[in-house]
């Protein structure tokens, strides 16, 4: 991959230009959209969870990390497919293709976030000093997306379903995080397999460095890096094995 730096850039930067290509708002559409979303679901549930604290800055901080993950996991879904040229005519290691669509989200989600920092301390009169820590989360979260971006990515090119499966699966999974939702509504017998989902883990790792000023527990960094870890190992071994044919399928 070290030798394939400058490709990584530059299909970064593509991969970035192309996502705000023809807008006139541009880069604002990132920050924009989830503050749409946060206000509307904050107006829909906020009778319900009104005696959560910070709960305005909960959602808008959920919605920022499940966006990172499920526009990462769908960057990655299209990007072999996307790019059918650099995958039939000339030799890279394809993995490169999925690298550089989540690279190009891990920068702009770190934007995003950087520009939340102000809207909290509107909102909170403070921002802790932990949340220097938010770009180490966002770059353990980018390890997982990436791992499970090659299991997307290599599957699609044989599967062409999988964009329907795995939009059903991302709004699942959107009401089976703690996104609209304190924890505390989760059932004590069932906690501690809840916890188990490393989605559930980074969205409240960012809040507690991003709101409260709370450091992540060696529990959830444990949780985080081993999910990582295997998702990356399970995804590269499924994507060697699948990527041999990857120009006879495209």
């Amino acid at each position: 991959m070290w030798a394939y730096r400058e490709l990584i850039r530059n299909l970064t930067v593509v991969e970035l230009k192309t996502k705000y290509q023809n807008t006139r708002l541009g880069f604002f559409w990132s920050i924009l959209s989830p503050l749409l979303l946060a206000l509307v679901l904050y107006f829909v549930f906020r009778n319900l969870f009104k005696q959560e604290e910070y709960f305005a800055l909960n959602l808008l901080v959920g919605i920022m990390a499940w966006r990172f993950f499920s526009i990462g996991t769908t960057l990655a879904l299209g990007a072999i497919i996307s790019k059918p040229s650099l995958v039939t005519k000339v030799y890279i290691p394809r993995k490169i293709l999925v690298l550089s669509a989540v690279l190009s989200l891990l920068i702009s989600s770190t934007l995003e976030f950087i520009i939340l920092l102000p809207i909290i301390f509107i909102l909170a009169g403070d921002i802790p000093v932990t949340a220097l820590l938010f770009p180490l989360i966002s770059v353990l979260f980018f390890w997982l997306i990436y791992g499970a971006g090659l299991i997307l990515a290599s599957s699609y090119v044989y599967f062409r379903d999988m964009n329907q499966i795995w939009e059903v699966v991302l709004t699942i999974g959107f009401f089976m995080s703690p996104i609209v939702y304190p924890l505390s509504i989760i059932n004590p017998s069932i906690l501690t397999y809840y916890m188990l989902n490393p989605i559930t883990r980074f969205i409240e790792m960012y809040r507690g460095v991003m709101i409260v000023g709370r450091l992540p527990s060696i529990e959830d960094l444990l949780v985080v890096v081993v999910s990582g870890t295997l998702l990356y190992l399970f995804g590269s071994f499924v994507f060697n094995r699948l990527q041999r044919r990857f120009a006879e399928a495209i």
